[in-house]
């Protein structure tokens, strides 16, 4: 024992491994990091006849150096001093450092109960890595074969479509069975599922009452939900990339109240100019998908995606700012507060008087209710309070980490559940606002032949416009998905959820149904919950890196079913969420959104002790003032596209997607000017 210890350690009394391997990778923008969720120690004795391999999965994640502050797997390496060089201690560390590179493997080591599990998984391991490593020309020769395939093409036309097909196609199959592999990836698939539900449904009735508003009940609640059912099912069965959530958004919904405006003033057929525009919209997506105009992405960095993102973060809490607004100018300013609200002369008479008067003379005010509008900040900010807090339970050492797990998976449903039985039930002698819902379920259709030819041009300049926002948000979204970080494995399929967005919607415009597309959060986040994620600590920083996803169609599908079955719960029991609980979920979905958004980091820097700064790739190779300059432009991005999205102009927000396109332009041909390539590069560089 004193030899070994000797041969492991610096020092007795500082007990420092001597000789070890750890695993580094490729961080983004080209830095390097280590992997600190495992370590090999070694050391040769003289006393040993044969070789010792020793591995341990620690209960607990284990300080064990600098570059180490999170080891679950220990690897302990004894060999004997005379040992042949291919078996020596070192040889044999990295073999099995070569084995425990793989983060997904270590993911499935950590899921095991058993030892034989252990031991089993570990085999089947080593065995693939020798057979990968003895025929290394296998899928070099699938993938030439596919290049000759490509290459075989004559036309041009469609080719990314086509491409995107059949990559997708081979995984078909397995894009069901991967989501019920092993007990785990079916509790994620339940929890995700439900998060799913809960994140669409609410949204869609949000934005179903302000279509039926702007309407005037044209396209109602009813109608949102089933659209959400009919689109988002049909996506999740149909698109290149299942992981990508469509739904209706608040600037759809503005270019239908832009298209209910024009039809009022020119005295227009509301749904015959409503399939115009989706036909001529539809028309415009199936080109860009045939012409693969979705190459262009090419363009979009890591800055585009994020300020689009911080935009949606913002939309949120702009759109509950509004309802908190609308909610004290209807209860807590009411005229019957102001008009009866007591002099100070009034007031000192009630304090002298006793209790009972005094409450005899504030019910002298029934027509105030500000105790609503409280009420409505109460279950708005209790609603994001208990979704993050569960969110970010699995950080907390109370109870077991599965169980911490399970409800960080369930933190919206708990949160909206809760608060909607809180507003409508434990106050029920408190006014609660709730959504009102049509009965109204028929679809009105008008013929395209009642347009004039001027009406007819209009439409389809419209379309254009409208083909512009659908082509960036779907993009932006796709790429957030499949951003390399996440680790996916079976491809994108951006020309193909192009032409599928396309299809749905020209489906949907013709019986008055809302259109749709690729959104965020939701499809970022519905990633995040698929997925199995590491901690990594440097220099006191955590953060957290993916490890896996589970690349599957069930949860789409699952949660669009129970949105269809939604249909039969209006009004009640939905109708017994609050419209705060809703706004709750609005600020919450824009909370988590931050989570990796290196932009929204880079602005809390600017209010952040330089001796504070996070470690990161960018830190460390770029200087501070340049890291302010980048971080200032994309703020300027930011502010134009909020001038333009938020503006009370109608016609102004119509000019919104142009904006988003000229992100690409300002991008790559303004601001070089300002920061030299080598800093962009750091900066914004390609995800590794």
């Amino acid at each position: 024992m004193t030899e070994a210890k000797d041969g492991l350690f610096t020092h007795d009394s500082m007990h420092m491994l001597s000789r070890t391997i750890q695993g580094t990778y490729i961080s983004e923008g080209g830095g390097f990091d280590y992997d600190q969720s495992w370590i090999c120690a070694m050391c040769n004795l003289p006393s040993l006849q044969r070789r010792h391999v020793a591995i341990a999965r620690l209960k607990t994640p284990a300080n064990m150096g600098r570059t180490s502050h999170e080891v679950r797997f220990f690897i302990l390496v004894l060999t004997p001093s005379k040992e042949k060089g291919t078996k020596n201690a070192l040889e044999t560390g990295r073999t099995f450092s070569t084995i425990f590179a793989d983060m997904d493997f270590r993911q499935r080591l950590l899921e095991v109960h058993s030892e034989d599990e252990f031991n089993s998984i570990l085999l089947k391991h080593a065995q693939d890595l020798a057979i990968e490593q003895s025929s290394p020309n296998k899928r070099l020769g699938n993938n030439e074969n596919e290049v000759d395939y490509e290459s075989s093409r004559k036309c041009w036309c469609a080719k990314g479509l086509w491409d995107d097909i059949r990559r997708r196609a081979s995984h078909y199959i397995s894009d069901f069975t991967d989501g019920v592999k092993g007990r785990k990836t079916v509790h994620k698939t339940v929890s995700t599922t439900f998060f799913l539900y809960f994140a669409c449904i609410l949204p869609t009735i949000a934005f179903g009452a302000l279509n039926d508003n702007n309407t005037n009940g044209k396209i109602d609640v009813r109608k949102s939900i089933i659209g959400q059912t009919l689109g988002g099912l049909l996506f999740a069965l149909l698109g290149g990339q299942p992981l990508v959530i469509i739904m209706t958004t608040a600037p759809l919904a503005l270019y239908i109240k832009v298209i209910y405006s024009i039809c009022e003033d020119f005295h227009l057929n509301f749904y015959a100019m409503y399939a115009c525009v989706g036909l001529w919209n539809t028309f415009f997506l199936i080109i860009y998908a045939l012409c693969d105009a979705s190459k262009l992405m090419t363009f979009s960095t890591r800055s585009t995606e994020e300020i689009f993102a911080l935009f949606i973060s913002i939309a949120f809490c702009v759109d509950a700012g509004r309802d908190v607004y609308k909610n004290f100018q209807k209860y807590y300013y009411a005229p019957a507060c102001i008009e009866q609200e007591p002099s100070l002369s009034q007031l000192s008479d009630w304090l002298g008087n006793s209790t009972n008067k005094s409450s005899q003379a504030l019910m002298t005010l029934p027509d105030c209710k500000r105790e609503n509008s409280l009420l409505f900040l109460l279950l708005m900010f209790g609603t994001v309070w208990l979704a993050v807090s569960l969110y970010n339970f699995n950080k907390t050492p109370y109870l077991q980490a599965s169980k911490r797990e399970m409800l960080a998976d369930y933190a919206l449903p708990v949160a909206v559940i809760s608060l909607s039985f809180v507003g409508s039930f434990v106050f029920q002698d408190i006014q609660t606002e709730h959504f009102h819902y049509s009965n109204s379920i028929s679809f009105t259709r008008g013929r395209v032949e009642e347009l004039s030819w001027t009406a007819a041009a209009a439409a389809m300049g419209l379309g254009f416009a409208l083909s512009l926002l659908f082509f960036m948000d779907q993009n932006i979204s796709a790429a957030m998905v499949n951003n390399p970080c996440n680790k996916l494995k079976k491809g994108p399929g951006y020309h193909l959820d192009l032409f599928v967005v396309g299809i749905l919607n020209g489906f949907l415009s013709l019986f008055g149904l809302p259109w749709m597309h690729g959104v965020l959060p939701h499809s970022p986040l519905h990633v995040r919950s698929l997925a199995d994620v590491e901690e990594r600590v440097e220099q006191g920083h955590i953060y957290e890196i993916i490890v896996k996803v589970r690349e599957t169609r069930l949860t789409g599908i699952a949660s669009h079913i129970l949105i269809g079955l939604s249909m039969f719960l209006l009004p009640y029991p939905l109708g017994y969420i609050p419209t705060a609980v809703l706004n709750g979920l609005f600020l919450y979905m824009a909370v988590t959104s931050l989570n990796g958004n290196q932009m929204f980091e880079r602005i809390t820097l600017l209010f952040t002790e330089q001796t504070a700064y996070p470690p990161n790739h960018y830190i460390r190779r770029c200087p501070q003032r340049k890291i302010h300059v980048f971080t200032l432009c994309q703020v300027i991005q930011l502010a134009a596209m909020c001038f333009f999205g938020f503006s009370p102009w109608p016609y102004v927000k119509m000019v919104f997607p142009i904006i988003i396109l000229l992100l690409l332009p300002i991008r790559h041909k303004v601001i070089p000017y300002a920061i030299q390539e080598k800093f962009l590069e750091a900066l914004d560089g390609e995800h590794q």
